[in-house]
């Protein structure tokens, strides 16, 4: 089984990835970069944490366009499994495979900090080996975090149970603190705060390591 991770320029979080999925759960990965279109031979992809382009326009704007990311919608529509962390998560809801949009954090600071987040739904692949209401730790770090949408959004996510995470204490007013999002079909999940920042217990913890572990399908 291998794992792709998107390179973009500006992605900063690429590598962290590569070292949590190979040395805390022993899967080969494979960076792509954003010019291409190739994903043969790969059993899910990862968006990384960053600032991918920049962050120019908004989060995730720019790097909607990029040619990786149609070859992402069709692996998508196979059932491929998609993560996107931060900075991924942004590009998703630019993308349309994730609804609402990830805005300027309510007190317009970056926060980076450990933060207690609830498990709000075990229903898709992501934490169906969770309970519900358990809580777990990861960091976050972002300034665009504070997850935005309307009524009908918020009320077809609540419905559905496709509201993965939400934070304890909620860092940067996002709406019914979301921290995490997944698709109606429970295969792509984008959240904000870093699993792969939390896969070592002398590193962080590893809460983060059960995330990652649903890549295996």
């Amino acid at each position: 089984m291998s794992i792709g991770i998107i390179v973009f320029p500006g992605s900063n979080c690429d590598r962290d990835l590569k070292w949590a999925i190979e040395g805390c759960l022993g899967l080969p990965t494979k960076f792509l970069w954003h010019e291409t279109r190739d994903l043969s031979g790969l059993d899910a992809i990862v968006l990384p944490g960053g600032f991918s382009y920049g962050d120019y326009l908004r989060c995730g704007a720019i790097a909607r366009f990029a040619p990786v990311l149609e070859s992402v919608l069709e692996f998508v529509k196979r059932g491929g499994r998609v993560l996107g962390i931060c900075n991924g998560f942004q590009v998703l809801t630019e993308l349309g495979l994730l609804p609402g949009a990830l805005t300027r954090n309510k007190d317009l600071h970056f926060i980076c900090e450990p933060t207690s987040l609830k498990v709000t739904s075990s229903k898709s692949i992501w934490f169906e080996s969770y309970q519900k209401h358990k809580i777990i730790t990861l960091p976050i770090a972002h300034g665009e975090g504070r997850f935005q949408c309307d009524e009908d959004t918020l009320k077809y996510l609540q419905d559905e149970e496709l509201i993965a995470l939400r934070y304890a204490k909620n860092p940067n007013g996002s709406i019914d603190n979301i921290a995490g999002i997944t698709s109606a079909d429970g295969n792509v999940l984008g959240l904000m705060p870093h699993p792969e920042r939390a896969c070592d217990p002398l590193l962080g913890g590893e809460d983060g390591r059960f995330i990652l572990q649903a890549l295996l399908g």
